[in-house]
C-alpha cells in the first residue's frame, strides 16, 4: 500500500511540474507533505502591499505637503489613460510641495508588476488588497460609490473627494486651488 501511495505522489508531482507557484501535495493513505519547488518564481514587486488598516496613515498625513491620492487600476481605461496626468503634476509640481500617491485596486499582482515595469511611474505607489471594501471605501469619502478613477486631494484641514478621471488641465485646475 505504502508503494502506491509513493506512485500515486510522483504522478502528482510530476503533473504539477509547470504551475507558477510552491504547493504543498499531501498524499492521501501516508499523510506525508511533500513541498514541491516551481520552475517559476512568483512575481517580485517594490510596491508595499497593504490592507486598509496599514493604509489608512495616507489619508491623514499633517504636514506642509499637499496629498493627491489616487486610486487606480491596470483594467480601468479611464484611469491608465489619467495616469500620466498625476505623473507629470508629481514631477511638476514638487517644488509646490505636491506629493502624489498612487494606489492600485488590481487583483493580479503579476499583470500590475508588468504594467508598471513597462511604465516606468516615477509616483509613490502602494496596492490596497483589502477586500472587506463595504468597510474602508466610507473612510475614504462617505461620497464614493467605489467606482474608479477616484482621488483625494488634501493638505492639513482642506481635503476634497472626487470620483471621475481627470485632464492634466482640471488636475492642475484642482491643485491650484489647494496652492492659493
Amino acid at each position: 500500500m505504502k508503494k502506491v501511495s509513493y506512485i500515486l505522489l510522483l504522478i502528482v508531482l510530476i503533473s504539477c511540474k509547470s504551475e507558477t507557484k510552491s504547493t504543498k501535495v499531501v498524499a492521501e493513505n501516508t499523510k506525508e507533505t511533500v513541498k514541491t519547488t516551481a520552475s517559476e518564481a512568483t512575481p517580485q514587486t517594490d510596491i508595499p502591499v497593504l490592507n486598509f488598516e496599514q493604509f489608512e496613515k495616507y489619508l491623514n498625513i499633517e504636514d506642509d505637503n499637499i496629498h493627491v491620492v489616487n486610486f487606480w487600476a491596470t483594467w480601468c481605461a479611464p484611469c491608465v489613460k489619467e495616469l500620466p496626468y498625476f505623473e507629470a503634476v508629481n514631477q511638476e509640481y514638487k517644488d509646490k510641495n505636491v506629493k502624489v500617491l498612487l494606489v492600485s485596486l488590481d487583483f493580479n499582482l503579476k499583470k500590475l508588476n508588468s504594467f508598471l515595469a513597462k511604465n516606468k511611474l516615477q509616483s509613490e505607489q502602494v496596492l490596497l488588497d483589502d477586500p472587506d471594501q463595504n468597510a474602508w471605501i466610507p473612510k475614504v469619502s462617505k461620497e464614493w460609490s467605489g467606482a474608479i478613477p477616484a482621488t483625494v486631494i488634501y493638505k492639513k484641514g482642506k481635503r476634497k473627494f472626487y470620483e471621475h478621471s481627470f485632464t492634466k488641465a482640471e488636475l492642475e485646475s484642482e491643485l491650484r486651488n489647494f496652492i492659493n
